[in-house]
């Protein structure tokens, strides 16, 4: 009932009117006082409401929501079509699309969310998912080959979100290893890959991509490292929806084409994009601090660190990369 009544005014609200809370109350038939309490939570959500005697609710601005329709109507059309779910309030998009393996996923099926109460990052961290200013996405792929076609997967994922925010915006990003998209020197996105199976064994896996749009101010205060977000480097409005559909495309393009070569044939596109390549960084593995100067990755997505002369393959897990300037 509590999400059935905040979908109803955020719906309400979107496009940016007065909207009276005698009038919703009468909606939903529950009282005034209960309309306040869920608009509280809605700001806690990340929403701008605010409140005037005898007008009743407003959003600061106007919302523009996902529309499922849109993105699939704005997908150019490939090989595959995949099936796309839009939520407005979910714990974590990877964490709805895990809970319906193995059975209730097709190839390449989406969930997007406008607000995620547990949205997660890599090493158990909180990913702050403000409502309707971010990209909240998931995708489902079935990995024929096993957990050994799973090494590189975030990489080939970055290569997409680089790819969807050039063909939108002609922005070029950077590329940091294992799982980050920098702009400027700052994080504008980060991926969670979360795998189901055996080794040697087809398996799934879903891939979750958290790109920063257009940060609130409220959640930027919760957030502890440097960030930025792609309105802030762009003129013209972005569209969400155009945006989503120009990740899903080309994540399903990357996709395809780690599946018939390898990740070899991106290692190039990877390099010119490598935001640490050629410089010095320390890797940090739990409480263990290993400097040398990142060489790019090799053909099976793992880091190549040169410590003292020598280049040694680092392969993903609990591990961070840091500039060691």
């Amino acid at each position: 009932m509590a999400k059935t009544v905040k979908e109803h005014l955020i719906n309400a609200l979107a496009n940016g009117d007065f909207v009276s809370g005698q009038m919703l109350g009468e909606q939903l038939e529950i009282s005034r006082t209960a309309i306040s309490r869920h608009v509280k939570a809605l700001t806690e959500m990340g929403l701008d409401i605010y409140s005037v005697t005898g007008k009743g609710y407003k959003l600061s601005q106007p919302l523009s929501l996902l529309k499922q329709s849109k993105i699939v109507s704005a997908l150019a059309k490939g090989d595959l079509t995949p099936e796309v779910e839009v939520h407005s309030l979910i714990d974590s998009t990877n964490n709805y699309l895990l809970r319906r393996l193995p059975n209730q996923l097709s190839q390449g099926q989406v969930c997007l969310a406008e607000f995620q109460s547990s949205g997660r990052g890599r090493r158990g961290r909180q990913w702050v998912s403000p409502f309707g200013s971010q990209i909240y996405l998931s995708m489902y792929w079935y990995l024929e080959q096993g957990l050994s076609a799973a090494m590189g997967l975030s990489l080939i994922t970055a290569l997409a979100v680089s790819d969807a925010i050039y063909s939108l915006t002609n922005t070029q990003v950077q590329l940091k290893w294992p799982n980050d998209i920098y702009l400027d020197g700052a994080k504008l996105a980060g991926i969670l890959i979360d795998l189901e199976g055996q080794a040697l064994e087809p398996c799934h896996s879903v891939i979750g991509i958290g790109l920063n749009l257009n940060m609130p101010e409220q959640a930027a205060q919760h957030i502890e490292q440097k960030w930025t977000d792609l309105q802030s480097h762009c003129k013209s409005h972005i569209d969400r929806n155009l945006l989503s559909a120009q990740l899903i495309y080309h994540l399903l393009k990357r996709l395809h084409q780690h599946q018939h070569e390898g990740l070899v044939s991106m290692l190039d596109e990877w390099n010119e994009q490598d935001f640490y390549l050629n410089k010095r960084v320390k890797l940090l593995t739990g409480e263990r601090i290993t400097k040398g100067i990142c060489r790019g990755v090799n053909n099976q997505g793992a880091l190549m660190l040169e410590v003292d002369g020598h280049v040694k393959p680092i392969y993903g897990g609990e591990v961070s990369l840091r500039g060691d300037e």
